[in-house]
């Protein structure tokens, strides 16, 4: 049981700092590095499934959250919210240049209204629920085979901010990178809990969406506020 977690979890963990490295850093705007980039991504959400019905065995079941979860959810995600516009107010132009992260945007082809707001719903509606499903659902059930609850939420947080580490170090200063990785172990480790408290993603991922608002509202004051 033990040895088959930590294959998994080896099999895992590395996959999304892989492609943010050759897709980013090592290889930027090549086919290979672009490459590596999305089977990363394909990896990374096909491995879970995989070794739950293949490795496992293990069937699909309906799981009710625990009482008070949605409850955890809403006032979790609006205080984390609340948090991030506060401190997007008082730091955001003493960390991050505008011009730059309007160019960064640009760059990426969200610098135009419709597209940055499909671009948010996505990334608040179905990135957040992949997220939830593979740091939480498969990593915290994983690390929880190996270590106590504490360890393995802990472990899932570090996990889920290893890669989103190294793709703001592309973009921002070490300071900026370290202090924004910071929010986001914090957040990584608070949603690690809610699915170890709540027994399902849902709680953590409303909590997630949320939280996720709030920083594309940021953005798009910053674009075209």
């Amino acid at each position: 049981m033990k040895r088959h977690a930590i294959i998994s979890l080896l099999l895992l963990i590395p996959a999304p700092s892989i492609g943010v490295l050759f897709g980013m850093v090592l290889f930027p705007d090549t086919s290979f590095g672009q490459g590596v980039f999305i089977f990363s991504k394909f990896w990374l959400l096909a491995l879970p499934a995989i070794w739950f019905f293949l490795i496992e065995r293990g069937r699909p079941s309906r799981v009710h959250t625990v009482p008070g979860g949605y409850i955890a959810g809403w006032l979790s995600g609006l205080l984390i919210s609340a948090f991030v516009i506060g401190a997007a107010w008082l730091l955001g132009d003493r960390l991050i240049d505008r011009e730059f992260f309007r160019e960064m945007i640009a760059g990426v082809g969200l610098d135009q209204k419709p597209l940055y707001l499909a671009g948010a719903a996505y990334w608040i509606l179905v990135n957040s629920v992949l997220e939830e499903y593979v740091w939480r659902w498969f990593t915290v059930r994983q690390c929880s085979k190996l270590f106590h609850p504490t360890g393995a939420i802990i472990a899932s947080g570090v996990g889920f901010t290893i890669h989103h580490f190294i793709a703001m170090q592309v973009y921002f200063s070490p300071l900026t990178a370290a202090l924004c990785s910071l929010f986001i172990l914090i957040g990584g480790v608070w949603w690690s809990w809610m699915f170890v408290r709540y027994k399902t993603i849902w709680p953590g991922w409303l909590s997630h969406a949320l939280v996720d608002i709030a920083v594309f509202a940021v953005g798009y004051f910053w674009l075209f506020g």
